[in-house]
């Protein structure tokens, strides 16, 4: 019985210990880093590759609670919301009704029968405000359910002009090389196209290719400065242990758009990428593997977006993991 205990804690402190380790192979460290401009806190779209939200940034430049419009001409900030009122303004009906209870207490009261005494009066009107109310109750339910069957809300954030467009859209086939829209409209606002797409596809495989050689040069021109950081933050922790992450073969299986739009000089583009690979992590002095299979491949589906500043080139700006 010791024995197994000991084991069961020896277990749990070598994962408490490798855990960290574990998260950082292949690029990104296998969490959500980068930067999505004005829309880093906010959750990319669902798609058919990744129905899962997305995980919320974990290290990311950009600081919360910045409204996309600071700073701009003309900004204002919201409106306060007004001060809630107390129980009886927010119940208009129970004030009446309290209010009726209380003015035949003290009519009672007043005329020496005590206070309670001009209650039994009320007992008949009661009963017709009780009937009023369950009337009232009853109209109300069919106003409500008869504004939600009529009016579809649109998700969060989408004015309902737009689901009706979203709707309405033709479904667009699924371009070359496993990259595309998918079966649903994304939200694309400036206008991606079947080169942006191949694009993407291009950048996975060159930045695992950049990522597996441990080439920050190259990585430096196909991502942001700040990802090409989180590169080096990961090259460091793996090394602090002796280890090396590789990551070869990759395929795109699945890919779509999520969203895509402009701030400014800058076009961002989120996609979501299915994809088949090799993830091994060595020892880098007995070659040993520590994590993954050096013979089989695996799955991760991952979102990626890209950003390109007047024209120039997508660079990656962020991944995100959906589980």
């Amino acid at each position: 019985m010791r024995r197994t205990a000991r084991f069961l804690t020896l277990l749990a402190a070598a994962a408490f210990v490798l855990a960290p380790a574990l998260a950082e192979a292949a690029p990104g460290g296998r969490s959500s880093s980068g930067s999505r401009g004005a829309r880093t806190y906010q959750a990319p779209p669902a798609t058919n590759t990744a129905p899962q939200q997305a995980r919320p940034m974990e290290r990311t430049a950009t600081q919360p609670g910045t409204p996309a419009t600071a700073g701009a001409p003309g900004a204002r900030a919201p409106a306060a919301a007004p001060a809630a009122g107390g129980f009886f303004s927010r119940n208009p009906m129970m004030a009446g009704l309290m209010g009726g209870l209380l003015g035949a207490g003290l009519f009672g009261l007043l005329a020496g029968g005590g206070f309670f005494s001009g209650l039994g009066s009320l007992a008949g009107f009661m009963g017709f405000l009780f009937q009023l109310a369950i009337i009232a109750g009853l109209v109300f339910l069919a106003m409500a359910l008869f504004r939600r069957f009529r009016q579809k809300p649109a998700p969060a954030g989408m004015p309902n002009a737009m689901m009706r467009e979203q709707q309405d859209a033709p479904r667009n086939a699924m371009l070359g090389g496993g990259m595309g829209r998918g079966a649903a409209q994304p939200v694309d606002e400036i206008g991606i196209q079947a080169s942006d797409f191949q694009a993407f596809e291009r950048n996975l495989i060159d930045i695992n290719a950049a990522w597996s050689r441990e080439d920050l040069a190259a990585l430096s021109r196909l991502a942001t400065p700040e990802m090409v950081q989180y590169f080096r933050d990961d090259y460091a922790a793996l090394a602090e242990r002796g280890w090396k992450n590789e990551t070869r073969d990759v395929k795109l299986e699945q890919g779509d758009l999520a969203e895509a739009w402009n701030e400014g000089p800058r076009d961002f583009a989120t996609v979501a990428m299915r994809m088949s690979l090799v993830d091994v992590t060595r020892d880098v002095k007995t070659g040993a593997v520590t994590e993954g299979d050096a013979h089989a491949r695996t799955e991760n589906t991952e979102l990626w977006t890209f950003v390109r500043v007047q024209g120039g080139p997508w660079l990656l700006s962020a991944i995100q993991q959906t589980k």
